[in-house]
């Protein structure tokens, strides 16, 4: 997902934490930096979703903390942009800068979960629908405890690193992909023809995944909780709901890998 509504987000949670009137700071200036701190720690929180174990929640947040005085460093008053939207994109910059600083995902985690992708892949085939964890276990060949290691395991491949390599759009070399990211013109007909295209995948993808998928994809992606939130929301362990993420957004890649190749 893109920076914009995470820093939205971030900036209401953190409005949500302060008592109205009480400081008597303008929206367009800042109050002390250390008035900021639970913003660093509920997007460090946020982020922290999909890592692995051996990622220390400590580490993002000092990570943040850098961003977050950079932020009060840099900040203009004359922009009339709040302090909050400003620092929580810039406390999210610094914590992914943090994340692609370290090589949190071995070549075997990402080999692990292309094995899932293809059992996946190969049971909606079989199926005709997306298969349950139990069937999918099965297709693994493993019990169902094994099952949810995996998925834990393959968790932090379920983001997308920048500094990945791809092909690009001119021959065969690979390149990062963020040299292949570029602002299309929102006003051209492909443009918006594409995006409609999308939509309706996306769409049609989402509905091919099981209930619970479904609304944890809605509720982290669209109403952006965390998986605390959404584990409340849902009677769920933070834990179950990071599995139950890690599957839907596997499934989900698997699904649209199929129908652009198609």
């Amino acid at each position: 997902m893109s920076a914009k509504p995470t820093a939205k987000r971030a900036s209401r949670e953190y409005e949500k934490q302060q008592v109205t009137g009480e400081s008597g700071v303008a929206k367009t200036q800042r109050g002390p930096l250390e008035d900021y701190l639970s913003l660093v720690k509920y997007i460090a929180g946020r982020l922290a979703m999909g890592l692995p174990r051996s990622v220390e929640m400590d580490d993002l947040i000092n990570a943040g903390v850098v961003g977050l005085i950079e932020a009060y460093s840099n900040f203009n008053v004359e922009k009339g942009v709040k302090f909050e939207t400003y620092a929580s994109l810039r406390i999210r910059g610094s914590i992914l800068d943090e994340l692609r600083g370290m090589d949190w995902v071995p070549r075997s985690t990402r080999a692990r979960s292309r094995e899932i992708e293809r059992a996946i892949s190969r049971l909606e085939g079989e199926l005709g629908r997306s298969p349950s964890e139990t069937e999918l276990a099965a297709g693994l060949g493993v019990e169902l405890k094994d099952y949810y290691t995996m998925i834990d395991d393959v968790s932090s491949t379920s983001l997308l690193s920048l500094d990945d390599m791809t092909h690009g759009d001119d021959d065969d070399k690979q390149v990062p992909l963020v040299d292949t990211l570029k602002s299309p013109d929102p006003n051209t007909a492909l443009t918006r023809l594409e995006a409609e295209e999308m939509r309706h995948l996306l769409a049609d993808s989402l509905g091919q995944l099981t209930e619970q998928e479904r609304l944890v994809v809605a509720l982290y992606y669209y109403e952006e909780l965390t998986l605390k939130e959404i584990g409340l929301v849902l009677e769920l362990s933070e834990s179950r709901v990071s599995q139950l993420h890690t599957k839907a957004v596997l499934s989900l890649r698997v699904k649209l890998r199929k129908r652009f190749m198609s």
